[in-house]
Order: C-alpha cells, then structure tokens, then sequence
C-alpha cells in the first residue's frame, strides 16, 4: 500500500521502453506515490508501442523526444509543463546505448564514430536535459534528478565497452551540474549505480548471463531487481532524501565493497552461470520481472 510520498509532485521519465525497463518500474511507482508525470522516449522506441500502454496505466501522456537533440528537450519541457499545469519537481534519466555493444566491435577495435553516439545517447544527454531545464527554469526549488548508472564506471567489465566511458562521464556530469544547480535552485542531482538487471538493455551486453550470478553471489543482500530500484529512485524524488546531492549511490546488495564471499568460493566458480536461470524463476514467482 503506497503512503502517497509523492503527491502533488510533478515529473518527467525518460526511458521507459517495455514492461522489463527500470524506468517502467519507475513509472509505476511514482503513479502508485500520488504523482502526475509526462513519459518520453525518441521517435523509434514509441514504435514498439508499449509506452502508451504504461500512459494508459498511469494517466500519463507520452511524447516523443530526441534526447540529445536540444530544440527538442526545449519543445517536450514546454509541453510537459503546460500539460501538467507547472514546473517539475523529478526527472529520471534512464537512457544508454552503445552502437559498438550492439554490433559486437570488440573494445581494442571500436568504432570513434560509434563512440561519439554512446557518449552523446547515453551521458551527454544528461547534460543537455539539465541545461535546457536550467535555462527554462523548468525544476521547483528542492526538485530531484536521478540517472541511473553502472559500476563499470569504476570498475572493469571486458563486455561492457565503451558504455563504460558513457556512465563515467554520467556520474561526472551528476557531480558537476549537482553543485550549479544545487547553489542556484536547491536542486538535487544524483546518479543511481544499479545491480545488472534484467532488462532489454542490460541482457544485451555480452556476458550478461555470467555477471549478473556472479554479482549475486557476491552480494550479501543479493541482486537489486527493478522493482528495488524503483522504490529506491522513489525514495530520491521524496523530501525524506532533500539533502542528498552529487552522488553515485550504489544500489547493488553490497556488491560494490565486496571482495569475495563464501557463497562464491563454494559454488559460483563451478556453476558456470547455471544458477541464473533459477534466479529469474524465482523473481517471476516473486511478481518482479
């Protein structure tokens, strides 16, 4: 049963794709906690069609934006505010791509072309919505940006490429636009470092099957599914989190400070990844996808 933290509160969620993406979660629980929101996608992704079924769902309109495209982050800003009767007071950035994940070029050989797109989709954009935000002044004092992230950003993952990069630059930009913003409005910004997930996106990175056990292995609480990171990124919208700011929050199980655990040492390194199969059934039993 919702207790409502977000009533009165207006957003934009970028990213919700399908019923497998975070930020559908997002969407759902954000509706659930009593608030009205726009959903934005680019052009291509409304295709699929699924997104009007999450508007319809939550009451939401959708509107298709190119998010790395200013002049039109400066037309869905404009028409999200007239549409919701206001400035906003939560966006969520859920949105990464990477041409050269997706036509498997190995690192050591990438595509610069393919990386200039990864960094523009997947970070810059961040920069670009904050700014366009920030001109219009289209965020309420005390208002909440959350981009969801990806450890790679510290850490080596041989598969995951340049998205790495992309999700450095993220949480740089968080840092960075956190402190101006913070000074000029009391805006929070802050970067959430999500567990692998099982979405479309994450399931398409090389490997996945692999580290996503081996993360829940290493996590004392296990993987954060998309159900958990949305109430997390719900938590951050609310009041209760008003002095949180410029930060990558790891939302992981405590994988990110593990070594190594018993569970690992005495059965992960011969499953091979069997166990993940397991892991999914058991969360589709649970109701999380």
């Amino acid at each position: 049963m919702s207790n409502q933290l977000l009533k009165g509160k207006r957003g934009l969620i970028f990213g919700a794709l399908d019923a497998n993406s975070i930020a559908w979660y997002v969407a759902e629980k954000a509706h659930a906690h009593g608030a009205k929101f726009v959903l934005t996608n680019a052009p291509i992704a409304l295709r699929k069609g699924d997104i009007f079924k999450l508007g319809e769902k939550t009451g939401s309109e959708v509107i298709p934006a190119d998010i790395t495209q200013v002049d039109e982050l400066e037309g869905l800003f404009q028409e999200t505010q007239s549409i919701l009767g206001g400035n906003l007071d939560f966006i969520l950035h859920s949105v990464g791509m990477s041409p050269n994940v997706r036509k498997n070029l190995p690192y050591t050989d990438i595509d610069y072309n393919y990386l200039a797109k990864t960094l523009d989709v997947s970070a810059i954009s961040l920069h670009k919505v904050l700014q366009v935000a920030w001109k219009m002044d289209a965020i309420n004092s005390w208002g909440s940006v959350v981009a969801l992230s990806y450890i790679a950003a510290q850490r080596t993952f041989s598969t995951y490429s340049d998205m790495a990069q992309a999700k450095a630059m993220l949480e740089s930009i968080v840092r960075s636009f956190g402190y101006h913003y913070g000074v000029k409005k009391k805006v929070r910004i802050n970067s959430v470092s999500q567990s692998p997930t099982i979405t479309t996106a994450g399931t398409g990175v090389g490997g996945f099957k692999s580290f996503y056990a081996y993360a829940n292995c290493m996590s004392p609480l296990g993987n954060a599914s998309s159900d958990d990171c949305a109430n997390y990124c719900i938590s951050l919208f609310s009041d209760l989190t008003r002095k949180v700011t410029m930060q990558n929050l790891f939302h992981d199980g405590g994988y990110s400070t593990m070594g190594i655990s018993d569970t690992l040492i005495k059965s992960c390194f011969t499953c091979q990844g069997e166990c993940f199969d397991d892991i999914v059934e058991k969360e589709r039993v649970m109701g999380k996808k």
